[in-house]
């Protein structure tokens, strides 16, 4: 058992940075502990990904974020956040999972990890959203030619690809494959493309236009095959040929990890957790949510550029709190 800490912070994403940048500045003892490497949803994100946010919109801890580009790269945010964790010199162990949290009789938390166990007085939960797919849930999802994460098109070089949505990352897909030689075919629940980002739906509606990608608008794709798929559609089932399924369906924060610590969830579809947003505080004492997990299946909500000022909340109630001996 180490000795315990005034502050455990659960996920090592830019906002579980920032939480341990703004504990350092107050004064706090703190571990910031994270299943994988250093912001390991950003390093799962698309190899080319470029963000919708401008580089100062992506900084933390007061240091700046410099970039070549109008709206930097994912190789310059992986930069820049391995930058601000050494310059901050952050306590951060790395690839280690929190299994459990509980509290104590003697208003402690212990947290339970895959390497060692902790105490804290207080826990921060920052732990995204991106680890979990929203599932197809329709025969032949568990085939290993459907895939829920995109790296890089180069993998789909003359295959016959099917991209499952229409959203910003449906529409990467969609356009960088087609660009390395895949035969790409889209299934959009919609009628017409909506929430792509300004600079890539005209790009993407032109493809499709002139047919360079096949689209089925108002459709969906009901069963996955070894080597072909059927798409229900307007005009009925169509059954495509088929080599891979990017089923980019979106994520979901890990709600039974929330729900095993004790926060509550709300009973309608978006499963909203219990905080206060003035605080930041959940439902059990001394244990906040930063960043986007905020928002449960309401993935929309929040982001780096928002939630940025949760760490400051939460380190401010926190300090203010242990002023006054409560």
């Amino acid at each position: 058992m180490k000795e315990a800490l005034d502050i455990l912070i659960v996920g090592g994403g830019p906002i579980g940075l920032a939480c341990g940048i703004e504990a350092r500045k107050a004064g706090l003892s703190y571990l910031i502990v994270e299943k994988g490497c250093l912001v390991n949803s950003l390093f799962n994100y698309p190899l080319h990904m470029t963000f919708f946010s401008t580089a100062d919109r992506l900084e933390i801890g007061g240091l700046p974020f410099p970039s070549i580009n109008p709206k930097p790269n994912r190789m310059e945010a992986l930069e820049y956040y391995r930058r601000v964790s050494d310059v901050s010199e952050v306590n951060i162990n790395l690839f280690e999972e929190v299994r459990n949290i509980e509290p104590t009789p003697h208003g402690m938390y212990t947290i339970n990890t895959s390497k060692a166990q902790y105490q804290a007085r207080h826990v921060i939960i920052a732990t995204g959203f991106y680890d979990i797919p929203n599932l197809l849930g329709i025969p032949g999802e568990e085939l290993p030619k459907v895939r829920h994460y995109y790296y890089d098109p180069h993998f789909y070089y003359k295959q016959k690809l099917v991209v499952v949505g229409a959203n910003n990352s449906a529409a990467d897909v969609a356009l960088e494959t087609w660009r390395r030689g895949a035969e790409v075919t889209m299934v959009i629940r919609q009628a017409e493309l909506q929430s792509i980002k300004y600079w890539v739906k005209p790009d993407l509606q032109n493809r499709i236009d002139e047919g360079s990608i096949k689209a089925y608008f108002q459709s969906t794709l009901t069963e996955v095959r070894e080597n072909e798929v059927d798409v229900r559609t307007p005009d009925g089932k169509v059954t495509l040929a088929n080599d891979f399924v990017m089923a980019m369906t979106g994520y979901k924060p890990n709600f039974s990890f929330l729900e095993n610590v004790g926060i509550r969830l709300s009973d309608d579809e978006q499963k909203h957790p219990t905080y206060n947003p003035e605080t930041m505080e959940t439902n059990m004492p001394r244990m906040y949510l930063a960043g986007v997990v905020c928002g449960g299946m309401d993935t929309r909500v929040w982001f780096i550029e928002n939630s940025r000022e949760h760490a400051v909340k939460i380190v401010k109630h926190i300090v203010e709190r242990e002023q006054v001996g409560s």
